[in-house]
């Protein structure tokens, strides 16, 4: 897609999704390089305990304000107001649960408000949003090799199918004819580290070494994964609200593609420890591979994931070690 000019220096950033994993991260790291940060989330340290740990430093900083409150059903433009830089990072996430009943939910939180918020940015003229996408949209993959942002999407699962709409959405608002807001949307590769939800299959093999609790082990262990280390989606993310970008969709992975049994290894050379599995079937929705192209990443974000596996798992682990005791 077309470029235009980098968007102008960040003074003043909008985070949504900011008391979650990687928005959490996304608003330290913000707040320790000077800027003003305003977070937007359903979530408050008053009504959640995973809130109140993420956003615990942010907090304590008076360059952070945070807002309670539902883009679905809250009106947007009363947080956006000289805005540099919108970084969406709000949302439902998860495959299987997005089946049956729940699609509901995830179209309104997926979709929909990314829709309200874009016509709230650029009601008021916000040069960039930042949009949070997922690996999810390319759907099955085996035998394709690493996946480019200009290959198929297909996805396999209803929040797949959200992302990509939600994706498509942003980018077809930053392409309208005299459109003030430029969209780069990122699509993440399986993001890891300190904070991450506990569904998550790193953070479920650490808990399971902890608890003694097997594991659930869909499938065969032989489904590969490119994992991204948090620090790193992060500083992508903030590469994207700079990037010289009209409407662009760009992939954040880890630079590897493993199995899940060499992340299992992983897991018990770093604690000690092998980690209880217990077998199950494949689930609806998984896909066997994700690997990323991070060509277009490298040219347009000049970035480099700079954590291994491993010593990221170690991070985890470290971080997991010290809230557990």
């Amino acid at each position: 897609m077309s470029t235009t000019s980098p968007a102008r220096r960040i003074e003043r950033a909008v985070v949504t999704g900011a008391a979650g994993f990687i928005g959490s991260h996304l608003v330290d790291t913000l707040l320790r390089r000077g800027v003003t940060v305003l977070g937007i989330d359903r979530r408050t340290p008053q009504n959640n305990d995973a809130a109140a740990q993420n956003l615990r430093d942010a907090l304590s900083e008076p360059a952070f304000r945070l807002a309670s409150g539902d883009l679905v059903t809250d009106e947007p433009k009363r947080w956006l107001e000289g805005a540099d830089a919108v970084f969406h990072l709000a949302g439902l996430p998860g495959v299987r649960p997005s089946w049956g009943d729940a699609f509901r939910e995830y179209l309104a939180c997926n979709v929909l408000a990314t829709q309200r918020l874009m016509e709230s940015a650029q009601s008021l003229r916000v040069p960039r949003l930042v949009l949070a996408s997922s690996s999810s949209v390319y759907g099955e993959t085996v035998g394709t090799g690493p996946l480019r942002e200009d290959g198929v999407t297909a996805p396999r699962s209803p929040y797949g199918v959200t992302k990509l709409a939600a994706e498509r959405l942003a980018l077809a608002y930053a392409l309208a004819p005299g459109s003030p807001t430029s969209v780069v949307a990122l699509r993440y590769f399986t993001v890891y580290g300190p904070r991450q939800r506990p569904d998550m299959a790193i953070g479920r093999m650490l808990s399971a070494v902890v608890t003694g609790q097997p594991l659930v082990l869909y499938g065969d262990g032989r489904q590969r994964r490119d994992f991204t280390f948090v620090t790193d989606a992060v500083e992508a993310t903030i590469a994207a609200a700079v990037a010289p970008a009209t409407a662009e969709a760009v992939n954040v992975g880890g630079g590897d593609s493993v199995t899940v049994r060499q992340v299992l290894r992983h897991v018990a050379d770093v604690t000690g420890k092998e980690v209880p599995v217990t077998a199950d079937e494949e689930q609806a929705g998984d896909v066997r591979t994700t690997a990323a192209d991070l060509s277009k990443a490298r040219t347009l974000l000049a970035y480099r994931p700079s954590v291994a596996l491993r010593e990221g798992v170690e991070r985890q682990w470290a971080w997991l070690s010290s809230r557990t005791g």
